[in-house]
């Protein structure tokens, strides 16, 4: 039952409690939809998909936690969205003063900190920002749901897409998939034939995507995102690409052999670098960005030359290194003993074993051509 007390909530309550005495702040101010989702245990604040922010708020002092939000909202917040961990604070929609004055009173003037601070507010410190990508066990469990589903609806899409579909086809199919699973499509990117070797970050347009294509989710699901990215090919392959696509899981696997506990994230950066070397693309680096670490956002901390972030167990991470026409993605959480969870793998997508995993190959469809 959603009213119900959340102990995970409660976990999260007082490592938040903690982290004001130290700081000698009087409250904690959560605006992002990420950081709702969090605090909520997979809560959501969001009505319009794109924004950063949502319909309500969250307030935590030592004595309380709220939920600041209008008299719109209320009520929908209260039946389907928040445990009973949490306190409402209800204000009219066309006084958002009143908010703020409530703001004003419950901190006593004191030192406020917040994911998203106003010039009178203090940034969140690294404490928050670390407890936030590492799981809890009930978070864990929700992430593999979402895993699970966004696979299925990328092995459902691209097996009954066809080369005269458009992107915006695909694309859309793919929110329909996602939709129908109870997911938000955060992102749809797609490339067909003529427009994949051209983009990395190819948004969808009314070209018919032809031989092949490339279909990418930011899936997000009780706040959580999982991250995949699949070819289809209407016809054989052939050897050029499949041989883009073996160089682009090896440079994968050369990134996720050094995901483990105490190892930076500049480090595993440094790791691809070197990996596009050996194999003959210095470039490719530079190129697109190669992922990070994931979980309440698509990307919690894009990796690069400088992101000294140390990754630790129960994090998520989702690389995504590509070459022109070629790239590869999924979502994995790191055990204690250094092991890689995929949550994102589909047991009916095919795979080929790279350094003991199981990694997606493109799907070819060409059993019923012309």
């Amino acid at each position: 039952m959603i009213n119900s007390l959340n102990p995970e909530v409660e976990s999260k309550l007082e490592f938040i409690r903690k982290a004001l005495t130290e700081t000698k702040a009087r409250s904690l101010r959560l605006r992002g939809t990420d950081w709702f989702a969090w605090a909520t245990a997979g809560g959501s604040h969001t009505v319009l998909l794109t924004a950063e922010t949502g319909v309500a708020e969250i307030l935590i002092t030592a004595e309380n936690a709220w939920v600041l939000t209008d008299e719109i909202e209320a009520q929908r917040l209260q039946d389907e969205e928040l445990p009973a961990n949490f306190k409402m604070h209800i204000y009219p929609w066309a006084d958002v003063a009143q908010r703020e004055a409530f703001v004003k009173e419950i901190t006593g003037g004191g030192n406020v900190m917040s994911d998203r601070p106003t010039s009178q507010e203090k940034p969140i410190i690294g404490s928050l920002q670390s407890r936030k990508q590492t799981m809890m066990s009930s978070e864990l469990e929700r992430y593999r749901r979402v895993g699970r589903l966004a696979s299925e609806a990328m092995t459902e899409v691209l097996s009954a897409a066809k080369p005269t579909w458009t992107e915006y086809q695909l694309a859309g199919a793919g929110a329909e998939a996602l939709w129908a699973r109870g997911l938000h499509p955060a992102l749809t990117l797609v490339a067909g034939e003529r427009r994949l070797p051209l983009y990395r970050h190819a948004t969808a347009t009314a070209e018919e995507i032809g031989r092949q294509a490339m279909l990418v989710f930011c899936a997000r699901g009780w706040g959580l995102y999982a991250n995949l990215t699949r070819f289809v090919s209407f016809d054989f392959l052939g050897e050029k690409h499949s041989e883009l696509h073996r160089q682009v899981r090896e440079i994968e696997a050369a990134a996720l052999n050094f995901c483990r506990p105490g190892v930076t994230l500049n480090a595993v950066y440094d790791t691809l670098k070197t990996t596009y070397e050996q194999h003959g693309y210095p470039q490719a680096i530079r190129e697109h960005h190669q992922g990070g670490t994931t979980g309440y956002l698509a990307r919690e901390v894009v990796a690069n030359p400088a992101t000294s972030d140390i990754l630790a167990e129960n994090m998520a991470v989702a690389w995504n290194p590509s070459l022109s026409g070629a790239k590869i993605e999924d979502t994995f959480v790191i055990h204690s003993d250094g092991t890689l969870e995929n949550l994102t793998f589909d047991p009916n997508w095919p795979s080929v074993e790279v350094a003991g995993r199981l990694r997606p190959v493109p799907l070819e469809i060409w059993d019923d051509r012309p």
